[in-house]
């Protein structure tokens, strides 16, 4: 499946994308009289969120077979759609996990995974304006990341590699946007990547039965229409059940949680100084992994 969060007047409600638009499940729900059917992203990761994806999935069988009205099929370019994951207690990241990116940014390779976070303030969805921080403008020296993001469903402790892929519920784009001024004045990054709206995610989150192998996976970014990186997930330094496993050593692993996986070469720091025109307000950023959608977001 293929979920949204979208926003309704009382806040961001469950959608699952069908082949006829995006089907809205609180009003199917509503009709067809299901129990314990999550109608937020936040209860599908209240707990262990394979249960909670296997009542979804029966709901909406039912509701497409037995044609939804109007009210509950809406057109996807007519709603409002957040983050595919609005609500996290962990934003984490990887750095420098593709080869030629540490290259280009004159950066070591690793030799255990670099971890960062962002809050869950810098989360954004689809369509979102991205902020360059007040009263920095150029300054502020904005850069776009794609990225593959990995959200776990299940909570785990000392994740095995063999099994790590079980923890996770979902998969969507991410553009882990950095102001290179702030991320590096100290020799933490932590402020230059968690301003606010510097973590768009989505439009979807797509489902893990739908993704044979998140290490095999074109990701692309477009500057203005110009694609900026082409590369593939394979390309990575620490593969996906390699930093699962690796970040469960050390921190608990809960539902929900989002997990960016680093990402490749091309970005506007990777060039040399006198060709880096750092992002701009009226720039269009756009992430595509493959399977999982196309992530725009314009810069103001």
């Amino acid at each position: 499946m293929k979920l949204v969060s979208f926003m309704r007047p009382h806040g961001y409600v469950l959608g699952v994308l069908t082949s006829r638009g995006i089907l809205d499940v609180e009003a199917a729900k509503r009709r067809l009289n299901f129990d314990d059917v999550p109608t937020t992203i936040d209860q599908v990761f209240a707990a262990d969120s394979s249960k909670s994806l296997e009542k979804l999935a029966a709901l909406v069988d039912k509701a497409m077979a037995e044609n939804p009205s109007p009210s509950e099929l809406l057109d996807e370019a007519s709603v409002t759609l957040g983050p595919c994951v609005p609500a996290t207690n962990k934003v984490i990241c990887v750095g420098t996990n593709y080869r030629k990116h540490a290259l280009e940014s004159n950066m070591p390779i690793p030799t255990v995974p670099v971890l960062f976070s962002k809050f869950s303030n810098a989360l954004c969805g689809h369509g979102a304006e991205v902020r360059i921080p007040a009263g920095l403008g150029d300054a502020a020296q904005c850069d776009y990341e794609a990225e593959l993001a990995l959200v776990i469903g299940k909570s785990g402790k000392d994740i095995a590699q063999s099994d790590a892929l079980d923890y996770v519920a979902g998969y969507c784009n991410a553009n882990d946007v950095s102001s290179r001024q702030l991320q590096f004045t100290t020799t933490q990054w932590l402020l230059g990547k968690t301003c606010d709206g510097f973590c768009p995610i989505g439009p979807y989150l797509v489902t893990s039965d739908e993704v044979a192998d998140p290490n095999h996976l074109d990701i692309r970014c477009y500057l203005n229409g110009e694609q900026r990186q082409n590369s593939n997930t394979s390309d990575m330094i620490f593969d996906c059940q390699s930093i699962i496993s690796y970040i469960s050593k050390y921190v608990t692993l809960s539902p929900g949680d989002v997990i960016l996986t680093g990402t490749p070469e091309g970005v506007l720091l990777g060039l040399p100084e006198g060709e880096r025109f750092w992002l701009k307000s009226g720039d269009t950023v756009v992430v595509e992994v493959e399977g999982l959608g196309r992530l725009e977001n314009r810069i103001v």
